[in-house]
């Protein structure tokens, strides 16, 4: 999937890609399957929107419906995962897939960028908190260990210290863990770009802070792995990553591209020392 339909006013993406495309189902099957055939494990799918997908193809078709697709016709695709998700679009039938197919990895990360409404309006989005709120709910519901990461943009125009401190609240209700963390930065010819500016140290700092909340959420839930076991796709000898996107680490020689049952024996930082089951 490429451009965007969306005009948000910090984003510069639309006027230089256009509106969305969507590649044809036919088209992605069959590269999924020769992807499959040469010998890789996992497939991510990407797109500028990549919830949007389908839209302009076929009005009754939906990410969750190519899902659901990709995993019934390629049996033998061990993994799929998603990119960033916009959380006003995630539809029905992608949450059942979740909760019915297991291949299809537990993590999810969503293009939140923040969470005070008043900056989601100035920004454009078409979410609010409580949307959040509700659409986490739901994926909890159908596949209760899902590990969130998400995009965050700090010291938006305009933004306040109550609207940082929100911001914060609603990554530890949430407990995003994977974090991408960006201070805002102007885009010539956006309407945020003519925008009131915050100063350069303050976007700074409050970005540090909510990278940290992020950290916080993610090293409390990678604490809690230690002792159980992972299927870890190496992406090299050593360093592979989970299910749930965690960086993982052995120390035996893992053929790289290969998925290998681990243990986990301890956290180091933002990582999980693991060893051969």
């Amino acid at each position: 999937q490429q451009g965007c339909d969306h005009r948000c006013t910090f984003c510069i993406i639309p006027f230089g890609r256009g509106n969305s495309r969507s590649f044809p189902e036919t088209k992605i099957i069959k590269d999924c399957e020769y992807l499959v055939s040469i010998g890789f494990n996992e497939i991510v799918l990407t797109g500028v929107d990549l919830t949007s997908w389908g839209k302009d193809l076929n009005e009754k078709t939906s990410l969750g419906s190519l899902v659901r697709s990709i995993l019934k016709k390629i049996k033998k695709l061990k993994r799929l995962r998603l990119s960033s998700l916009d959380p006003a679009e995630i539809d029905e039938d992608l949450l059942f897939v979740l909760k019915d197919e297991a291949r299809l990895m537990p993590h999810l990360h969503l293009s939140i960028q923040h969470g005070a409404d008043i900056i989601l309006k100035r920004m454009k989005r078409r979410h609010l908190s409580k949307t959040l709120y509700k659409i986490i709910e739901k994926i909890k519901i159908n596949r209760p260990d899902v590990v969130f990461g998400a995009d965050f943009i700090s010291g938006f125009p305009t933004e306040t210290d109550e609207n940082h401190r929100t911001l914060l609240k609603v990554i530890n209700d949430l407990n995003i863990c994977w974090g991408h963390v960006f201070p805002f930065s102007p885009r010539k010819g956006t309407p945020a770009s003519r925008m009131p500016q915050v100063e350069n140290h303050i976007k700074k700092n409050r970005s540090k802070e909510v990278r940290k909340a992020c950290e916080k959420n993610a090293k409390t839930w990678l604490d809690k792995q230690v002792g159980s076991y992972a299927n870890v796709l190496f992406e090299n000898q050593h360093i592979g990553y989970s299910e749930h996107y965690a960086k993982v680490q052995v120390e035996d020689n893992i053929p790289s591209g290969s998925i290998q049952k681990v243990r986990v024996i301890k956290r180091v930082g933002l990582n999980l020392l693991s060893k051969i089951k």
